[in-house]
């Protein structure tokens, strides 16, 4: 049976009554986006957002099984790798999703970086998406110790015991994750509240933050395109074209994750054992090598300043200009545009060079 024009009528009418939806599809309707040479990096934010829909989802299942006690947080992810039907590929798929979601973030934060897509009126913009990265990176850091194997309870040690040494707060913080002055049952506890609680209502509050102040705004245009006279300039409208477009771009990153999952099966190590030493060569995930090579190569004092203290301060100081941007580089001047690209090419070349450099020594 069909439904008829005035059946759709009331529908529609019935759903606009209770959602007033009718502004958001008028946005859509007319949001246009602009068509230039630097297009192609307006779509990692929406791959971002399709990544962290799988780590909701497979987040979900996998709370399911895993078990947050020293006794058996090992041994249920051992359960699902091997005794769940597609838990192998259920957390196959939150691992490599993580990893994928950071890659992309990083992507889309320094895309967005050198199109200037921090200068006024988008500051606002800047300085959430800044946000929203140290959370992703807060994600990778306690969700890599719930395995509870070896390789993740040194890895997280070591950070710890890195972010310790920062001046007055460190230490503290320190502490309260531990939840002592060791990693145990009460580091895992809260590893696992932060990463499935506290994290994710942070994350989607400011993430619909990020995101409304994105449609206000609409898409930033690059400075070469600006300058363009009105009459040169493209555009195509949102929707229909560049929301396929969009569909098209999630359809292939899902593939590549699908195939990641498939071809290499996200694996665990042996339990930890805190009594053990550390095994040789222990590494942080890639998205924190770069930080752990640097430190590796400072002298153990500069002055009478500890090593490591000093090669955080210098990080903390070069990540804080970074961030801080929209309020140095407003686009008046050229000499700070190109400190600023500057900057961004020094940044992009330290964290290449460093991981590769982590990761083969």
């Amino acid at each position: 049976m069909f439904i008829g024009k005035r059946e759709k009528r009331k529908v529609l009418y019935w759903l606009e009554r209770r959602l007033h939806a009718s502004p958001l599809i008028e946005l859509a309707l007319h949001k246009r986006v602009p068509v230039h040479k630097h297009s192609v990096w307006y779509y990692f934010g929406g791959i971002s957002l399709l990544f962290l829909m799988v780590q909701i989802v497979t987040g979900i299942l996998l709370m399911v099984y895993y078990v947050p006690e020293l006794a058996s947080a090992h041994a249920s992810i051992l359960k699902i790798n091997s005794g769940v039907e597609f838990g192998w590929f259920i957390r196959s798929l939150h691992s490599w999703g993580a990893n994928l979601m950071i890659a992309v973030v990083f992507i889309h934060f320094f895309s967005a970086y050198f199109m200037k897509a921090y200068r006024k009126p988008r500051e606002l913009t800047w300085l959430t998406g800044v946000v929203l990265l140290v959370l992703c990176l807060g994600f990778g850091f306690t969700g890599y110790l719930l395995p509870w194997d070896e390789v993740s309870f040194f890895a997280t040690k070591i950070g710890l015991d890195i972010s310790s040494k920062v001046p007055v707060i460190g230490d503290i913080i320190a502490t309260m994750l531990r939840g002592g002055t060791s990693i145990g049952q009460s580091t895992l506890s809260r590893f696992f509240t932060i990463h499935v609680s506290v994290l994710p209502i942070l994350l989607m509050g400011l993430l619909s933050v990020h995101l409304a102040i994105v449609q206000a705004h609409g898409m930033s245009e690059p400075s070469d395109f600006t300058k363009q006279e009105d009459e040169e300039k493209k555009y195509e409208p949102f929707f229909p074209d560049f929301f396929f477009k969009d569909i098209l771009v999630w359809i292939l990153a899902g593939n590549l994750l699908f195939a990641l999952t498939m071809l290499a099966p996200w694996g665990i190590g042996p339990e930890a054992d805190p009594f053990a030493p550390a095994p040789i060569g222990i590494k942080p995930e890639w998205y924190f090598l770069a930080m752990f090579q640097f430190l590796k190569l400072v002298p153990p004092m500069i002055g009478p300043i500890e090593g490591e203290l000093f090669g955080i301060l210098v990080m903390t100081i070069f990540a804080g200009i970074l961030a801080a941007v929209p309020f140095w580089d407003t686009g008046e001047s050229k000499l700070k545009s190109d400190l600023a690209t500057a900057l961004g090419v020094i940044t992009v070349l330290f964290m290449v060079i460093f991981s590769v450099w982590g990761a083969m020594s």
